[in-house]
């Protein structure tokens, strides 16, 4: 379905702007690829950038009133996300990284040097989801506030499951 990229982000605003009616601001989402950039993959950031401009395009005809980059691992690729949606939109962004049990993105980077760079390229909000649940979102978040004054926003999932036995139960 990578042809048609912008008809299926085009259609998904639209059918959240119906059932909206006008009563909740639409926002599109962008995650990531699912390949990585050089030099660590066989994806360059210029291609990474075409194809989250035609997300972006996509999500524009449908009408969406914002954007929210999510559950980006690697700075590089939130990079690329950011200035599609900026080369096509002044709307509001929230970019949001997902850390690890140690604190980090998946590629090694410390949550104050996430936020500075995204604060830098022009996130309206920046932001931290998923990943390892609410206590360990809420240290990642501790540090970001104390080199931005831009908001913050903070989307925890149940964290990581543990083994109980026979069983693996979310304990957040």
């Amino acid at each position: 379905l990578a042809d048609d990229t912008e008809k299926i982000n085009q259609a998904a605003a639209e059918l959240a702007r119906n059932a909206a009616a006008g009563r909740a601001s639409v926002v599109g989402a962008i995650g990531p690829l699912g390949v990585r950039l050089e030099p660590f993959g066989q994806t360059s950031r210029e291609e990474a950038f075409a194809l989250f401009q035609r997300q972006v395009k996509g999500l524009l005809a449908g009408g969406v009133d914002g954007f929210v980059l999510e559950t980006f691992s690697d700075v590089l690729e939130i990079h690329e996300a950011l200035r599609a949606v900026r080369s096509l939109s002044d709307l509001p962004v929230i970019a949001q990284m997902t850390i690890g049990t140690d604190g980090l993105t998946y590629y090694g980077t410390e949550p104050a040097a996430f936020t500075k760079q995204l604060a830098e390229w022009g996130a309206d909000v920046i932001g931290v989801n998923c990943s390892v649940g609410p206590a360990g979102l809420l240290e990642a978040v501790e540090k970001m506030v104390k080199v931005t004054d831009r908001p913050i926003s903070a989307v925890p999932n149940a964290g990581l499951p543990k083994d109980v036995g026979d069983r693996k139960i979310y304990l957040a």
